[in-house]
């Protein structure tokens, strides 16, 4: 989970920082591809980390003993609680999201017989069963099959408003060409998962801006829209708030975005598309290249001295026992060629918690510990060692004794 989270905010900071550069360059259109990389990096933490087997040694057991985690069971653990108030959260978000959508859907009404007849005269190209009659219109709703909302007076003025009717019906169906009404439910729907996260809200609306600019622009491009006359429609048009799951021709604050891209909308189709195909592989290399790029290491690993480490265990902190706190913590340990410990990493990656308690605990054991160094060339050097560290509630296991563990290192010594 921690994984995943710091995946997303990495993937939205880059998107937050590039969008603006990467539309004045290549254009609206490459700039919303961006927006693919939050999950495709998000989506990489569910992958495999390359197994680098020579480095993996034994883990550490640390038990807290039973009586004291027994008298603890009662009580929800700091982890249970986070879980439960970010379920709750998410439960609520989306809710609202069902709430919003329903209430659009049941104030929309079938367009009648002369509305669809006007709108087919104007855009013969949109089915008039995706037509309903809504105030919130002009607006693109998602739905197993996406309507087109439209206000009661969208065509008022007849023939004499025909140019401003065609290039509003023109915007509303580039959207559901480009599918933006099944990426808005999606973003939104992301956004209610991470309704604790500021960079999640702030993205949201940068994200319809995007879509609204990058909708424009193909828009001006696929149909030969006069830029100026276009520019005049949205002048003319009534901004409004957007509603989740629905795209709105004008929100409030995109206006004046907007008008600034038809303004400078130039960009020459080749750099459009090399540029869309270049972030989207972008994008796809650097999910990629942060799952499955091994780090750099040593030729040989070393290996631990059990029966010196097994005198240097660490202990259970007592917060994490009344935080009822667990998990495995994956440590790098850099060691020394007199095999004395020289650095000490924890891996966020290979571990199943990030209880700073667990890992303060561990990591000061792993500082005293004793290792074997990895040789070449018949002498000792700088190596790595890899060494999980399992915290844990259940009962605590019968000590070992000296002479158990250094017949425990002899049997692995010669094994490995």
């Amino acid at each position: 989970m921690s994984a995943l989270l710091l995946d997303m905010t990495l993937g939205l900071l880059l998107v937050l920082i590039l969008r603006r550069p990467v539309r004045r360059l290549l254009g609206a259109g490459p700039a919303f591809t961006l927006w693919l990389w939050p999950p495709m990096l998000a989506a990489m933490a569910w992958l495999p980390i390359p197994a680098i087997s020579e480095y993996a040694l034994p883990p550490v057991l640390v038990q807290a003993r039973q009586a004291t985690a027994a008298a603890l069971a009662a009580s929800p653990s700091s982890r249970e609680m986070g879980l439960l108030l970010w379920g709750t959260g998410t439960a609520l978000a989306l809710l609202r999201l069902v709430v919003v959508y329903v209430r659009l859907r049941r104030e929309a009404r079938p367009a009648p017989a002369a509305l669809q007849a006007m709108v087919a005269a104007v855009a013969p190209t949109l089915d008039p069963r995706r037509l309903r009659v809504h105030p919130m219109g002009p607006a693109v709703l998602w739905a197993p099959r996406s309507l087109v909302l439209l206000p009661p007076d969208f065509a008022r003025d007849g023939d004499r408003d025909r140019e401003r009717m065609r290039m509003v019906l023109a915007h509303e169906c580039t959207h559901l060409r480009r599918l933006d009404p099944l990426w808005t439910l999606l973003a939104e729907i992301l956004a209610a998962v991470l309704w604790f996260h500021p960079l999640a809200w702030l993205a949201l609306p940068r994200f319809r801006l995007d879509q609204e600019l990058a909708c424009d622009e193909r828009t001006l491009r696929a149909h030969g829209a006069d830029a100026p006359a276009y520019a005049r429609t949205l002048l003319s048009s009534a901004g409004m708030d957007a509603a989740p799951v629905l795209i709105p021709w004008l929100a409030e604050p995109q206006l004046k975005e907007r008008l600034t891209m038809i303004r400078r909308h130039r960009t020459r189709t080749p750099l459009r598309v090399a540029g869309t195909l270049g972030l989207a592989l972008a994008g796809t290399g650097l999910s990629l290249a942060a799952r499955t790029m091994p780090p750099a290491q040593p030729a040989a690993g070393a290996s631990q001295d059990l029966a010196f480490n097994a005198r240097v265990q660490p202990h259970y902190p007592k917060a994490s026992i009344a935080n009822r706190e667990q998990g495995t913590v994956m440590l790098k340990i850099l060691v020394n060629p007199d095999g004395s410990v020289k650095q000490v990493d924890y891996d966020p990656k290979a571990s199943d918690t990030t209880s700073g308690n667990l890992i303060a605990a561990a990591s000061e054991a792993a500082m005293q510990w004793h290792f074997i160094p990895a040789m070449r060339g018949g002498h000792a050097i700088e190596s790595y060692a890899r060494v999980p560290v399992n915290f844990s509630l259940d009962r605590l296991p019968t000590p070992v004794s000296k002479a158990e563990a250094e017949k425990k290192a002899s049997e692995y010594a010669k094994k490995h």
